[in-house]
């Protein structure tokens, strides 16, 4: 039986399909990659919690980021390192609104994300222009994020997890973790949208409920995802499947970092959650160098 012929260019794949966001009637490209800075407002994440809670501290961080030319701030007052327990979406808010207050005030137009799974911490901070919700639940936590998300009409973005951070660790057994994975966005999708909600993100959620083989497995298959046909968030920064890998602390894991930053770009992904924003532009460039360099 004859092959058919190849009718185009085998990069040419949904990653590389224009997507925008509609983000309360303004359009948001993802164009080229974006990078989304994670600003921690807690006192006890894995790589840089309570750096931030002092307000001096917690200015100078925006104001680099904005500098340094990042995409999307992702604020996050929760943490959500592997045993970690839940926060009551009060306290969320209270750590929240020195930030936004700042950001609303000096930074106007700064993309926003709120990275939570409490439908009631998201409408406080649409209050306040936040633009993307960003649920490390995909909506497993609470059952009205979906129609919140529809509601107020926010980008969604949602990611793989079993449990919760206190209990994930633990729930890190499949059969076959891709197919699983696909399986879980599958749905995931097919409920956003039925609630309404228009522009999904997704995020395979490395580290959560996932052993070190587990995520590097995820990670050689990113390009596969591409059959979901919806643009992909990746979030390796500083993790523990970099550092455990080679045997160094999070403080030291930039370089190794940097590295599955570039390799997911060149699997597709749309947007880079990172701490360090000026590493990850770099990358940025270097590929797109690269890309542009091919046509």
């Amino acid at each position: 039986m004859d092959t058919p012929p190849m009718t185009s260019d085998p990069k040419d794949n949904i990653f590389l399909r224009k997507h925008s966001l509609n983000m309360s009637g303004r359009l948001y490209e993802l164009d080229s990659v974006k990078i989304m800075g994670i600003l921690n407002l807690t006192p006890d994440s894995f790589y840089d919690g309570n750096q931030y809670v002092e307000t001096k501290k917690l200015v100078d961080r925006i104001d680099s980021m904005v500098d340094q030319g990042v995409d999307i701030i992702d604020l996050g007052a929760a943490s959500s390192k592997p045993g970690a327990s839940t926060l009551d979406p009060k306290d969320e808010i209270k750590r929240l609104e020195n930030a936004l207050k700042y950001i609303q005030v000096n930074y106007p137009d700064q993309v926003l994300s709120i990275d939570t799974f409490h439908s009631e911490v998201v409408k406080f901070a649409f209050d306040y222009g936040v633009d993307i919700i960003n649920d490390i639940s995909g909506g497993q936590l609470d059952p009205l994020m979906f129609k919140t998300a529809a509601d107020l009409k926010m980008p969604y973005i949602g990611m793989h997890m079993r449990g919760t951070p206190k209990s994930m660790s633990s729930l890190t057994t499949y059969n076959n973790i891709y197919q699983e994975l696909i399986l879980y966005f599958s749905e995931m999708i097919s409920n956003l949208v039925e609630a309404g909600v228009a522009d999904i993100i997704i995020d395979p959620g490395f580290g959560f409920a996932k052993t070190l083989e587990q995520n590097y497995e995820l990670f050689s298959k990113l390009d596969q995802f591409k059959i979901l046909e919806k643009p992909m968030l990746i979030g390796v920064s500083r993790k523990s499947m970099i550092y455990n890998a080679l045997g160094i602390n999070s403080d030291q894991s930039l370089n190794g970092t940097t590295v599955l930053n570039t390799l997911a770009i060149q699997s597709g992904a749309k947007i880079l959650r990172v701490h360090d924003v000026k590493e990850a532009l770099e990358a940025v460039k270097i590929c797109n160098f690269i890309q542009n360099s091919e046509h």
